[in-house]
């Protein structure tokens, strides 16, 4: 069976739409000095709505140049949601078919977008989160190794290089160079240690801070509170020059007041993200130091509409 393209007729990201997305300035919404900035990247602007696309399209794209994936052949993955979008609207794009394993709490609006693209899912217990979606996707692949081409996000090294190729490099030219302090969530753990990796060789003095969930009974969908759950093979932990932890309701509180006072919906990780970001930027206000931080938001509160936490108060 012929590879779906041959390498020198392949897209880039670029050629799919994906990348170059917005910087936000939230600064107004923390109690910061004027010599402290803090700026979220706009990843719902991705035609599949967030950050995922780009390591997905990395991986589709070098599976499709090493012929791993082919005309008419079937993608598998383990993905919490963004993800499995994301490899479903190039599987529908590019010609393959896309099988993804999910947590059986996976929510509405994102299980129609991806029945909507004819992936099928494979649902898991809800109880193990993403762990047992990862665990039932390897098994699967392992069982029939010549059926699937096998993803997997969580260890393959074109998760990390999507960012570091496309994330970091525009966010070093969006700030002018002027960026002091990277604050990202991890999941995959792909944006931090490809956008961190990048900007530290830009600048060494660039201060990287990766956000996870204060515990393991959390509500930060595709993020890992990573003492109690499977570290992604692409990890790297010595890259992290400080680590914040959030609480599900405080990302959930800034995600309302994001929508009601600047008019951006966010989804409960970007919530988090920027959150921490926030709280740097008070900090560094208090010690008078300037400051230029950024932040990656994953996707927009549209996907998150049915969730219980918009009607709090």
């Amino acid at each position: 069976m012929a590879p779906a393209t041959t390498p020198q007729h392949l897209p880039t990201l670029r050629a799919l739409g994906i990348g170059k997305t917005p910087l936000m300035e939230f600064s107004k919404l923390g109690k910061l000095s004027e010599r402290v900035r803090v700026f979220g990247k706009c990843e719902w602007k991705n035609p599949g709505g967030s950050v995922k696309d780009r390591p997905a399209a990395t991986i589709v794209l070098a599976g499709l140049e090493n012929g791993r994936l082919r005309s008419g052949g079937e993608l598998l993955d383990a993905s919490s949601g963004n993800t499995g979008i994301a490899y479903a609207w190039l599987g529908a794009k590019l010609g393959f078919r896309v099988t993804l394993a999910v947590p059986a709490s996976i929510n509405g609006e994102r299980r129609k977008v991806l029945e909507a693209y004819g992936a099928s899912l494979i649902l898991t217990d809800p109880l193990e989160s993403s762990d047992g979606a990862i665990r039932e996707a390897k098994a699967r692949a392992a069982a029939d190794p010549d059926r699937f081409f096998f993803a997997d996000q969580y260890n393959n090294p074109e998760n990390w290089k999507a960012h570091y190729a496309s994330t970091g490099p525009e966010l070093w030219e969006q700030s002018e160079g002027k960026l002091t302090h990277f604050v990202a969530g991890l999941g995959t753990t792909g944006t931090f240690r490809g956008t961190t990796t990048f900007l530290k060789e830009q600048d060494l003095r660039v201060r990287a801070l990766s956000v996870q969930p204060d515990g393991p009974l959390h509500g930060l969908e595709g993020l890992k509170h990573l003492e109690t759950a499977i570290v992604p093979g692409i990890h790297d932990p010595a890259l992290a020059d400080e680590e914040i932890r959030v609480q599900t309701e405080e990302a959930q509180s800034l995600c309302r007041r994001t929508a009601k006072e600047l008019g951006v919906l966010l989804g409960p990780s970007g919530g988090a993200a920027l959150l921490a970001a926030l709280r740097l930027g008070e900090r560094l206000s208090e010690a008078g130091a300037p400051a230029t931080i950024a932040t990656v938001l994953p996707d927009s509160g549209e996907r998150y509409l049915a969730e219980r936490f918009w009607r709090e108060a």
